[in-house]
Formats: structure tokens, C-alpha cells, sequence
């Protein structure tokens, strides 16, 4: 089984490669039948540490998770185009639950972040730009995370799972997931400002 810093130590040497070209040396297609697979580049560093895309126990059987977003250059720096979804909510389990026994913070204490070259929606090339994993010694940054949970339990609390919405937190956001723009589930979101700390951008 490779550990979480195994894992590290065999993407990073991958950090300024386009993934597009590693995706054709593993045979991972970009584009099926006209539309984007959505989940390439995932498939493409899974392949790199050798794990089975189609496997449903890998990562999380190995104790770690593998998690891609992506990047766009801006002033000369590299922005999180995206929040990232970090795993569901459930308010009759988590609204009583301490941060440190939920499931976010099991999450969050064994994912790695990939962050890739995102240009337009044709994928013309995406260089992997950086890998690193959530810092489980950053006790500052644990504690604004543990902070933005337990708000999220209060207004549960106070005002009902519904009144839950991104704006609520700054770095953990309670957003809407799933199909159509009246789902009613909610996940937990690593924030924009909490990917590019993750990934060491400075934002």
C-alpha cells in the first residue's frame, strides 16, 4: 500500500508536465464522443501512482485522498479557478458532532491536492502546477477551519440546514451539490482562498 508521502513523492516529479500528453502515454481519453470527460486528469495521476480509477476502495481504502482543481495564471500568480469539494453534509449526524470526529476533518487531515494548468474548456494542454497535502501542523489554519464548522453547526442549529450558503464561511463553504439548480443537498467546500493555501500560492 503507498502512503500518503509516498503518493507526494511520486507526483511531484510530474509538477511542469502536460498532463495531456501523460493522459495519451496511459490511454486516459479527454474527450468522449465530443463531450469532456470530466474526471481526466484525476484518472491521469491515479494512473501515475498506479491506482485503478475504476476501483470504488481506491484512494480512500488507502487512507489518503487524491483531489485535482484547477489553476489560471493571473498578474503572474497562480488562482484556484474553483472551490473544491471536500465531502458531503449531514446535518442530523454533523450538527452534534466535535470537528475533530467529523467526517470534513477526516477528509481534510488525509487529502492531497493537485493543482493543473486550466486554459479554455478545449483542454488544449494543462501542465500539473503544483502537489501538496493539507497541513495537519498548521494549528492556525486548523483553527479557522474548526471555526467555520462549527458555524455552520450553529446556523443549523439556529436557523436550519436551508439558511446554509456559501458566503457564510471563509474558508470552508456550505455550498448547494448535485444535479439541477434546486438541489437541496449541501457539501463542505474548501474555499478559493482555502485551496491556494493547501497548494502554497499565496492567496
Amino acid at each position: 500500500m503507498i502512503t500518503r508521502f509516498e503518493a507526494l513523492q511520486i507526483l511531484r516529479p510530474y509538477i511542469g508536465k502536460d498532463l495531456r500528453k501523460v493522459a495519451e502515454k496511459f490511454g486516459v481519453s479527454v474527450f468522449v464522443n465530443g463531450n469532456k470527460n470530466k474526471g481526466w486528469a484525476g484518472h491521469v495521476l491515479e494512473r501515475c501512482i498506479s491506482i485503478d480509477p475504476n476501483c470504488s476502495s481506491a484512494p480512500n481504502g488507502l487512507g489518503w485522498e487524491l483531489k485535482t482543481t484547477s489553476l489560471r495564471l493571473r498578474d503572474d500568480h497562480w488562482r484556484p479557478k474553483e472551490t473544491l469539494a471536500v465531502t458531503m453534509i449531514n446535518p442530523s449526524r454533523d450538527v452534534d458532532t466535535p470537528f475533530f470526529q467529523s467526517h470534513l476533518w477526516h477528509k481534510l487531515e488525509r487529502t492531497i491536492v493537485c493543482g493543473r494548468e486550466w486554459i479554455n474548456k478545449e483542454e488544449p494542454k494543462s501542465r500539473l502546477i503544483q502537489v501538496n497535502a493539507f497541513d495537519v501542523s498548521d494549528k492556525e489554519l486548523i483553527a479557522l477551519v474548526k471555526l467555520d464548522y462549527e458555524k455552520i453547526q450553529q446556523t443549523i442549529r439556529d436557523r436550519g440546514f436551508g439558511a446554509l450558503s456559501r458566503s457564510l464561511c471563509d474558508y470552508i463553504e456550505p455550498g448547494t451539490k448535485g444535479a439541477g439548480h434546486g438541489s437541496i443537498s449541501r457539501a463542505y467546500y474548501a474555499s478559493r482562498k482555502l485551496v491556494g493555501i493547501i497548494l502554497g500560492l499565496g492567496v
